[in-house]
């Protein structure tokens, strides 16, 4: 590790010990602590798919795009643009909606 470090940082700690890590940086813990080597998505909060507030958001999104359509605008060119991300998001959500729908449930 190197000796450069902004200000405020001190190099050592007496409260903490740097620990070298397989495949991962160097780690500080705490003196006596031992680091953590896996942790898993959950317990950062992720347990898995938004659910239905995704599809809402993403459907309210499209809407909100395809409003664009409508304004000050005299070129056709952003039209094109807006139509296509609209309907690329629209084929999304239909995936995800066939998806959950055909999923295996445990």
């Amino acid at each position: 590790m190197s000796d450069q470090h902004g200000p405020g940082v001190r190099q050592h700690n007496p409260l903490t010990t740097r620990v070298n890590q397989p495949n991962r940086e160097e780690g500080v813990v705490r003196a006596g602590e031992h680091p953590v080597e896996h942790e898993r998505p959950e317990d950062w909060g992720w347990h898995g798919r938004a659910g239905k507030w995704a599809q809402i958001a993403g459907w309210l999104t499209v809407l909100a795009m395809l409003a664009y359509l409508w304004g000050n605008h005299e070129g056709r060119m952003e039209d094109l643009w807006l139509i296509g991300i609209a309907a690329g998001l629209v084929v999304m959500l239909l995936w995800d909606l066939r998806r959950k729908r055909t999923a295996w449930r445990p």
